[in-house]
């Protein structure tokens, strides 16, 4: 059965789910966008991930033709269609129909595109085996280019980097920034313990801040962790007694080895597994 695709205000089936070849959202990657998950029916910190819509459409000097309650209901309504209690939310909204030049102010009619699909996660023998990653050559992009705390739709950043995961055998890649500190890896936030400490990347080391890094932190707190968001290097991983990613889609994995080298005891660290289960427990509860 086709899936149903809110497009501005109207749900079509996915097959009709179109854009003007002349949306700057196609030409030029002029959009923003969110990732979600929805649990047992409702979607899992909502109104934080549409404040970060709404910021990165500040940024972006890009107008979202609708409210944050309008847009939940919209959410909300797309899910129903589909008869999804569990799914993987994309939200997207481009700058709307322009000309082939760059002209922003040009544009009009923004999109509003909202996708609901069945979860589509890694196996749970990656939750229990943990994963192997590779350091991109790649880079992070640093903030004063186009600052990664802005969920926009040109990704070639990341995906550049996520090309040299698949060439190297792995499936993910950790991205440095400018400055040659760890940043985080092509689709999610990294943590690690080192010397019993839970230890991230801060907000200005070319990351984006995630939903679901913020929950882990607000977990991490709760199970008194000791923890700090602190500048962190690849020596840092390597010398790791644990490392895990965390984001929307994947919620939160075991890094098991970087860059050839193992971490810890080379699997599901136990501080790791309080933090999953914890944090499984908050998306059922909360």
């Amino acid at each position: 059965m086709s899936l149903k695709v809110y497009v501005s205000g109207r749900l079509v089936d996915q097959e009709d789910a179109k854009v003007s070849v002349y949306d700057h959202g196609f030409l030029y990657g002029d959009g923003i966008f969110e990732g979600m998950r929805c649990y047992n029916g409702r979607v899992f910190r909502l109104k934080e991930h549409l404040d970060r819509l709404w910021d990165s459409a500040q940024t972006l000097w890009m107008k979202i033709p609708m409210t944050k309650e309008e847009m939940s209901a919209a959410i909300y309504e797309t899910l129903k269609a589909n008869n999804f209690v569990d799914a993987y939310i994309r939200l997207v909204v481009t700058r709307g129909r322009g000309t082939l030049g760059l002209d922003a102010h040009l544009c009009s009619d923004p999109q509003v595109i909202i996708i609901t699909n069945a979860l589509s996660l890694y196996t749970e023998e990656f939750y229990e085996k943990g994963l192997k990653i590779v350091t991109a050559s790649t880079i992070r992009m640093p903030a004063d280019s186009m600052n990664p705390r802005v969920k926009s739709l040109n990704y070639l950043n990341n995906i550049m980097a996520k090309i040299e995961a698949y060439q190297a055998g792995c499936e993910e890649a950790l991205m440095l920034n400018h400055k040659g500190e760890v940043a985080e890896c092509t689709g999610d936030n990294i943590f690690i313990l080192r010397k019993g400490k839970l230890l991230t990347p801060p907000t200005d080391a070319c990351i984006l801040e995630g939903v679901t890094r913020n929950a882990v932190i607000d977990v991490a707190h709760k199970l008194e962790i000791p923890f700090e968001e602190k500048a962190i290097t690849r020596h840092d991983v390597y010398c790791a007694e644990e490392c895990f990613m965390t984001g929307s889609a994947a919620e939160l994995i075991p890094v098991v080895e970087v860059d050839g080298r193992v971490i810890g005891s080379g699997k599901l660290g136990p501080v790791t597994r309080r933090i999953l289960n914890a944090f499984r427990e908050l998306v059922r509860n909360e």
